[in-house]
This record gives C-alpha cells, sequence and structure tokens, in this order.
C-alpha cells in the first residue's frame, strides 16, 4: 500500500492554485514557485501529483494570419458561394519549333466551397 504523505493533500491544494494561476508554466516552473515559497518538494513528486490530477499546460494558438501582405497584392478571398473565387496563372514554354508559347490558365476554387462553407 502506497504511503501517503502527512502534506500531500495541502501540496496538492497548492498545485492546483498555482496552476490555475499561472496557466501556461508547466510542472518544473510550479516547482520552483512551490520551492521559492518554502516548500521541499522535488520535481519528479510534483509531476506525479500532476499527472494524477489530470493538469495539463494548454496548447499555443498561432496567430491569425493577415488577408493582406505589404506589397500591395491583393487579398485572399474564401469562397463564400458558387463561382466566388477564382484563380489565374500564367503559364509559359517553348514549342518544338523554338517559339514561345503562353498560356492563361483559369481555376475555379469550386471544391473549396464544399469544403470550408
Amino acid at each position: 500500500m502506497p504511503t501517503v504523505l502527512a502534506d500531500e493533500d495541502a501540496l496538492t491544494r497548492a498545485i492546483i492554485a498555482l496552476a490555475s494561476e499561472y496557466g501556461r508554466y508547466g510542472y518544473r516552473r510550479v516547482t520552483a514557485l512551490l520551492q521559492a515559497d518554502g516548500w521541499r518538494v522535488g520535481k519528479d513528486r510534483v509531476q506525479r501529483i500532476w499527472r494524477r490530477e489530470g493538469l495539463k499546460v494548454p496548447q499555443k494558438h498561432r496567430p491569425r494570419s493577415r488577408l493582406w501582405l505589404n506589397d500591395g497584392s491583393c487579398v485572399r478571398l474564401r469562397p463564400l458561394h458558387r463561382n466566388h473565387v477564382w484563380s489565374f496563372d500564367f503559364v509559359q514554354g517553348q514549342i518544338h519549333d523554338g517559339r514561345s508559347l503562353r498560356i492563361l490558365t483559369l481555376s475555379y476554387a469550386g471544391d473549396w466551397v464544399t469544403t470550408v462553407c
């Protein structure tokens, strides 16, 4: 049968309080805060309590990218309905006798509507 130390409940409450106050701190930084407060505790014990209580550090969210660039380019549109967003591209190549061939290709973004909207 595992032994439970006398200060286990108080330590658990302190860990939960620090984890809720400092949401981005993990068990190592919480251990440092506890040691600064006078607790004689190691990171392994804090990690064990951390896992037992189901505490986790929330994942970082990437900032949303802007819809514009500083080079004066157009806005990237999200398709809202059919025939809303089209893209184009110029393709250039050479044919067998050395003359250049330029083609304008148009692409319909219709499949984006079904996946995005």
